[in-house]
């Protein structure tokens, strides 16, 4: 079973979203997207001050399995990346809702946020 932590929000692609106090927030995988791909070998990340479209492919994650996008989970501005994912790129199998997070955002629109998924909605679409 993956786990779900009920104070974020999610896309039906698989991202999380964390929203932080100063209005950005924070995006990754999820438990489940992580343990489908398998070992993760490489992490693709888009630079600092990329616009992005909710929905939009942001990079890619390559596993021993497969490569997969990275889809935003809404509209916003990149403020930040995982550095460390370069030269780590197992941390997002080790901890995706912590160390293995990938993106800081600040929301174009900070209401979309709370269109995603709660966490009982994600688990619903697991099954």
């Amino acid at each position: 079973m993956s786990s779900v932590p009920s104070e974020l929000r999610y896309a039906k692609s698989h991202e999380w979203v964390k929203p932080a106090a100063d209005g950005s927030v924070l995006v990754g995988i999820t438990d489940y997207a992580q343990g489908s791909l398998g070992d993760i070998t490489y992490v693709q990340l888009p630079k600092v001050g990329a616009n992005l479209a909710a929905g939009q492919v942001f990079g890619v994650v390559e596993s021993v399995k497969a490569a997969s996008d990275l889809y935003a989970p809404v509209a916003g501005t990149v403020l930040e990346v995982n550095g460390a994912l370069d030269s780590a790129p197992e941390t997002v199998n080790g901890s995706p809702y912590e160390s293995g997070w990938m993106l800081k955002l600040r929301p174009a629109d900070p209401a979309a946020v709370a269109r995603l998924l709660d966490a009982t909605a994600y688990g619903q679409l697991l099954g």
